[in-house]
């Protein structure tokens, strides 16, 4: 079970939204290297990086962030929010990022996406698959579809990939514990699958339950900036 913890970024600082929504902004640090040297500094070793300004706005907006964390730091880095061309994505894994996340792109544009993954490689990819009622939700949350979180998620194990985060955008900062049931039905359906459970973790009885049912990873965000677990009991992990 890996531990990842989240930094958002907007205008180059730390920030968690809650259900996504933008206007419910709060700042937690000025400085997202800080940050993510902490994680380090007891032992995890996975980062999830958002870039909510370029999830927003369609393009990479906060590369600095990723260079000087992957630069300072030696934490593995999924990079995510903006990647829309394959120039981005090069700049991305070039900038110092381990796993570019894509979620809206596959959605709008999977030509596209299905092109980057014969050219790159599945591993290279870890998909977003961001719920609101088991439906995908794309561009920063703010967009809803009526594609079925489940049929996603087979079309691209289909094609060889097997990194999923799954957010349920309704628990998503607000530390009411993660969809326990929505990843249970995933993992019914796609029990080889590496499913990585987003939004909603409060406590460590949360992330004791997803290992139980068999996820293979916990985004933890919200719940580390408010105290509600600390950096040591996830280095226990």
């Amino acid at each position: 079970m890996q531990i990842i913890p989240a930094i958002d970024i907007i205008e180059g600082k730390c920030v968690r939204l809650t259900e996504g929504d933008y206007a419910q902004k709060k700042i937690y640090n000025e400085d997202p290297l800080e940050v993510a040297k902490q994680f380090e500094g007891v032992g995890l070793m996975r980062l999830h990086l958002v870039d909510l300004d370029g999830a927003k706005s369609g393009k990479v907006i906060n590369w600095k962030v990723l260079e000087k964390i992957a630069n300072k730091t030696n934490l593995v880095i999924d990079f995510g929010g903006g990647i829309k061309t394959e120039a981005t994505l090069k700049t991305v894994l070039d900038t110092g990022a381990t796993y570019a996340t894509i979620g809206s792109l596959a959605v709008k544009q999977r030509a596209i996406f299905e092109q980057w993954i014969e050219r790159f490689g599945a591993a290279v990819f870890m998909l977003g698959a961001d719920v609101h009622t088991e439906k995908i939700a794309i561009g920063g949350w703010l967009e809803k579809t009526e594609i079925d979180v489940y049929d996603f998620i087979g079309s691209y194990t289909n094609k060889g990939v097997t990194q999923i985060f799954c957010t349920d955008i309704q628990k998503d900062g607000k530390l009411e514990g993660p969809s326990i049931e929505l990843y249970q039905k995933i993992l019914q359906q796609y029990p080889t699958l590496q499913l990585i459970a987003s939004g909603g973790v409060s406590q460590l009885k949360d992330i004791e339950d997803l290992r139980r049912i068999g996820c293979s990873g916990a985004i933890v965000g919200k719940a580390i900036y408010e105290n509600k677990i600390s950096l040591l009991e996830l280095s226990s992990f």
